[in-house]
Parts: structure tokens; C-alpha cells; sequence
């Protein structure tokens, strides 16, 4: 007899990773999952149920959920057939790009409210069904910037640490329970959010910052990053797939980078954990050897620079 379907909720399911997510979930040819697609605004809710097809009301429902409140939650969970969640899918998150004296303590705040302590909340809110029955899957989509920083993008990159340093630390208890998490770790991944955020923040005023930190931030760290997304850029459906195969493992890993043409940029920080290299190199890249930058980033495209790096 066939095993009964899986209850996956997945929240941010408007667009992007969890819209794709949703969808090839619920159009898996066994039907191994119930899926829950979750999202903030229910106005946005028309494209995912274009793309769900004839999956929407069969393998797929879509519901309202603010990761940022707890009545939300428990409003949402009490929807779902006796409460329980075999999977579940951390993915709303939000951005935030500029100059560090230009952005509010308010936005930053925002920031981890929503990817780090939404996490946190959905997560509190599932987890005592999942040990009851002594089985469950806890998915985070974190991001390379939970492995290591990247300019202009502090708290973004700070509140993926946290969600890092938190799910690894509860991984060593859930294991108890027979309960898995995993860390998915995209680069950068091309979505309509992520261009509009980059032509939004190339007209901002950033007021208080220096002249000498706005021509860096415009002049360098902007064109490095349009190049980085075309060069090395995943699709939405990419990452998705990815997810897909961590959910059906039946031993699912801690960590999962999704790209692995973004593997040596990332590499440089497992070859001295003291970092040092790390940021010395960014540094020089950056703002010193741009012409270098965009021609390693078009050699990392094309799939000419192929070689593994090595911690010592």
C-alpha cells in the first residue's frame, strides 16, 4: 500500500523559489506530497495558481501567512488536516542593499524579523507535532551570505548567520526525534525581486553617507554585482529542483549549496578560516582588479575555469 502524502507548507510562495518549489512539488507523478503554499498577500496569489494548473485544490492549496505574526501562524496551521506538518519550508525572506549609515536601524530590524525570527516562529510552531510523532523535515533556505560576508549587504548576511548558527545548533537535538533539517545555501539566484531591488537602490540618496562610500557602492559594488547575477546567476527552478531531491532523501544532508559555479568564490574562505584571504582578495577584486573580476566571473559562466580548491 502506498504511503500516504507528505504535508509540505512553504512560505514566500508569491514568486520566485517557493512559487517554483510549490509547483514541482505538487506535480510530482507519484503525488508524494500535500502542499501548503503559503504567502503574506493573497492578492499575489494569481501567477502560483497559474503555474499549479490542475494541481490547485488536488496537490495543492494556498493559504495566507505572515512569518512576522504569531496569530497568522496558528491561523494557518489550524487550516491544515489535524495540524500537522511533515515538512516544512522556511523561505519568505527580504533584502536589504546600501551603504550601512544610510539604512535605518528600523529596516534592518525588518530584515531579521522576517528571515530570521519568522523562521524561528514557524519553526517553534511545528516542532511539537513533529517530535510527538517522532518524524519530520525542517528545510531553510539560507544563502552563500550565511557562509560568508558579502559588501553592502550586511544585515542580510548577518541575519543568514543566524539562521545558520541556530538550525545547526538545533539539528545536534532534533536528531533525537528522528527529525531532519537542512540548510539550502543558494548564490545568486536571477528573480524579477532581485532586479528591481538592484535598479532600485542605484537611485536611492542614502542620506548621511559619504561621497567616498557612495561612489563605491555605485561605481564598484553595483556593476560587480549585475555581472555577478549574469554571469554565475541561477534560475528559480534550478534551486527548486535541488530542494526537491533534499526533500525526497531519505537521510537528508545538513547543508546543501545549490550552485556550483559559484564554488570557488566561495572556496577561498574553507582554504584560511581565518578569513583573512577572504576579505583581502574580495577587497582587491572588488576595488582593485575589476577587469579581473568580470573576466573570472565570465570564465566561471562558460564553465572554461574548472578546478577545485582544497582546505589545507
Amino acid at each position: 500500500m502506498a504511503d500516504a502524502p507528505r504535508t509540505v507548507l512553504i512560505s514566500g510562495c508569491s514568486s520566485g523559489i517557493g512559487l517554483e518549489l510549490a509547483v514541482q512539488l505538487a506535480h510530482d507523478h507519484r503525488q508524494r506530497y500535500q502542499v501548503v503554499a503559503t504567502m503574506r498577500d493573497l492578492g499575489k496569489k494569481g501567477t502560483l495558481e497559474a503555474a499549479a494548473g490542475e494541481a490547485l485544490g488536488q496537490t495543492l492549496t494556498v493559504a495566507q501567512l505572515d512569518v512576522c505574526s504569531d496569530e497568522s501562524v496558528a491561523q494557518c496551521l489550524s487550516c491544515i488536516h489535524g495540524g500537522e506538518v511533515d515538512v516544512l519550508v522556511n523561505n519568505a525572506g527580504v533584502g536589504l542593499v546600501g551603504p550601512l549609515e544610510g539604512l535605518s536601524l528600523a529596516a534592518m530590524q525588518n530584515v531579521f524579523d522576517t528571515n530570521f525570527f519568522g523562521a524561528v516562529r514557524l519553526v517553534r510552531a511545528v516542532l511539537p507535532g513533529m517530535k510527538r510523532r517522532r518524524k519530520g523535515h525542517i528545510v531553510v533556505v539560507s544563502s552563500v551570505m550565511g557562509l560568508q560576508g558579502v559588501v553592502f549587504n550586511e544585515a542580510y548576511a548577518a541575519s543568514k548567520f543566524a539562521l545558520e548558527g541556530f538550525f545547526e545548533s538545533l539539528a545536534v537535538q532534533l536528531l533525537q526525534f528522528n527529525i531532519f533539517i537542512t540548510l539550502v545555501e543558494p548564490g545568486p539566484v536571477v528573480t524579477d525581486f532581485e532586479g528591481k531591488l538592484l535598479e532600485q537602490v542605484s537611485t536611492t540618496e542614502f542620506p548621511d553617507t559619504d561621497p567616498d562610500t557612495l561612489h563605491y557602492f555605485r561605481d564598484f559594488y553595483l556593476p560587480a554585482s549585475r555581472e555577478l547575477f549574469r554571469s554565475v546567476g541561477q534560475s528559480p527552478q534550478d534551486v527548486a529542483q535541488v530542494i526537491v531531491k533534499v526533500i525526497s532523501s531519505a537521510r537528508p544532508p545538513l547543508r546543501r549549496q545549490t550552485n556550483a559555479r559559484y564554488a570557488p568564490l566561495a572556496a577561498l574562505k574553507a582554504v584560511d578560516p581565518s578569513g583573512s584571504l577572504y576579505v583581502r582578495t574580495t577587497h582587491c577584486l572588488l576595488f582593485r582588479w575589476t577587469h579581473l573580476l568580470n573576466l573570472g566571473l565570465r570564465c566561471l559562466a562558460c564553465g572554461c575555469l574548472r578546478f577545485r580548491i582544497w582546505p589545507r
